[in-house]
């Protein structure tokens, strides 16, 4: 967890320098990051098969290697091209890596409580990696290089894998690899990431970005035709009529869209507009990671007490508006009260991730718990990916165009909050005993 974070929050940073060395634009920079998210997103469907038939530990060992591998050779890439070419093959690496350790998760705990704290924990990994991930991607690309961002991950993946040698074996069940339901997902969602990032540099009325639409179209239409038709279906369908199931993968992706593409956006902010260094820059988001990895631990009580469709309703509603007040910044604003209006939105997201996860994970059952988990996170890692494509598009172009694109997109992610919030308190109604049932 902390190889697959550091690889989001330190590159963040890293990225203007990036362009500069390598000589990129906006659509090289958002690419540099979705590249990464997009491959992360759509092989983790296959990946949770993966886990369920070859079991979990295997598969996250094979996904820790290849991650550092596919690290060293980011670091020594000679131009924007193959950076983002091995960013593919740390996204796919990912792709193995997340759900994985959330079935190992899924696995070694059959008591609910100790399970919650568990995915605590394991959410905490990752915060803690956000709050160090600025601060070192910061510091690493202002006295040595940006390319030590990645060098970074070398050491931890070895730690990673010595570590791994503690763990218990996993059990395996009898799982297919769907390639036609496989090669449809990764077509939609490429297709539909290119249409938003061309589509806001060339105009989205332009005949490559419209053929892109349609092939999204076509290729996401297909996916559900073959997966209905499949024996083993990598995305079992059925599971969606569970509003247990659907909503935590509603949320995952709103979550996303607005961290993930407002992360991106400040990051660019701070350093080419407000003229900050890397590390400066980097600095301005511990506080809110510190606040996340601090919350982590303190959710599954607060979703114990007041229960999980709460606990989702409010922190959307509370990150949304995080998000609504960041509109207020401009290029000249205090730089201490930029960091403090950031705090709610990491408090915010710690409240939600691990209760929207133990409610997908306690609704399922043991031994399909990696194809949920990476249900989950291919909505997450999707709405990150969109997120960033689409708030790239807001701040492209002119520079004085960048603070009204920056605010554009604060508000775009609070009405996306708000639309899913609503949809929580809908679709998830509770009954005497406390727990959200399908509806």
């Amino acid at each position: 967890m902390v190889l697959i974070i550091l690889d989001v929050s330190a590159v963040n940073i890293a990225l203007p320098s990036m362009a500069e060395g390598l000589h990129g634009g906006m659509a090289g920079l958002q690419w540099v990051v979705d590249s990464y998210t997009l491959f992360f997103a759509a092989l983790m469907l296959s990946a949770g098969a993966l886990s369920d038939r070859i079991g979990a530990r295997r598969a996250y060992g094979w996904g820790i290697v290849a991650f550092t591998a596919a690290s060293l050779g980011c670091g020594l890439a000679p131009a924007m091209g193959p950076l983002i070419a091995t960013r593919v093959l740390q996204g796919a690496a990912a792709a193995v890596m997340m759900p994985t350790s959330l079935a190992l998760i899924r696995q070694a705990h059959t008591d609910q409580a100790r399970r919650a704290r568990a995915v605590a924990v394991w959410a905490s990994a990752g915060a803690i990696a956000m709050a160090a991930g600025p601060v070192l991607g910061g510091l690493l690309t202002t006295t040595v290089g940006w390319r030590y961002v990645f060098f970074l991950n070398v050491p931890v993946g070895v730690l990673a894998v010595v570590l791994l040698a503690r763990v218990a074996p996993s059990p395996r069940r009898t799982a297919a690899f769907d390639l036609p339901g496989q090669l449809t997902a990764v077509v939609a969602l490429t297709a539909l990431t290119f249409a938003v990032i061309e589509g806001g540099h060339t105009g989205y009325g332009s005949p490559l970005v419209l053929g892109a639409t349609g092939l999204a179209l076509a290729a996401g239409a297909a996916f559900a035709a073959v997966e209905r038709r499949q024996q083993d279906p990598m995305v079992p369908l059925g599971l969606l009529r569970r509003s247990t199931v659907s909503v935590p993968l509603l949320v995952g992706f709103a979550i996303n869209v607005a961290f993930y593409g407002a992360i991106f956006v400040l990051g660019l902010f701070f350093q080419q507009v407000r003229g900050q260094s890397a590390l400066s820059a980097g600095l301005m988001f511990v506080p809110m990671a510190l606040s996340t990895a601090v919350l982590n631990l303190v959710s599954p009580r607060l979703t114990a007490r007041i229960g999980e469709r709460t606990v989702l309703v409010v922190g959307q509603l509370v990150l949304g508006a995080g998000l609504l007040s960041l509109t207020a910044v401009d290029a000249g604003g205090s730089a201490a009260l930029v960091t403090l209006l950031l705090i709610p939105v990491g408090v915010a997201s710690a409240l939600v991730v691990p209760a929207l996860t133990s409610l997908l994970l306690d609704s399922v059952e043991r031994e399909r718990a990696g194809t949920a988990a990476a249900m989950l996170n291919t909505s997450r890692q999707t709405g990150g990916a969109l997120g960033v494509a689409l708030f790239g598009t807001f701040i492209a172009g002119r520079a004085d165009a960048f603070v009204p694109g920056m605010r554009l997109s604060m508000a775009v992610a609070a009405g996306v909050l708000t639309a899913t919030a609503l949809a929580a308190w809908t679709l998830l109604r509770v009954p005497e005993g406390g727990k959200p049932a399908c509806v």
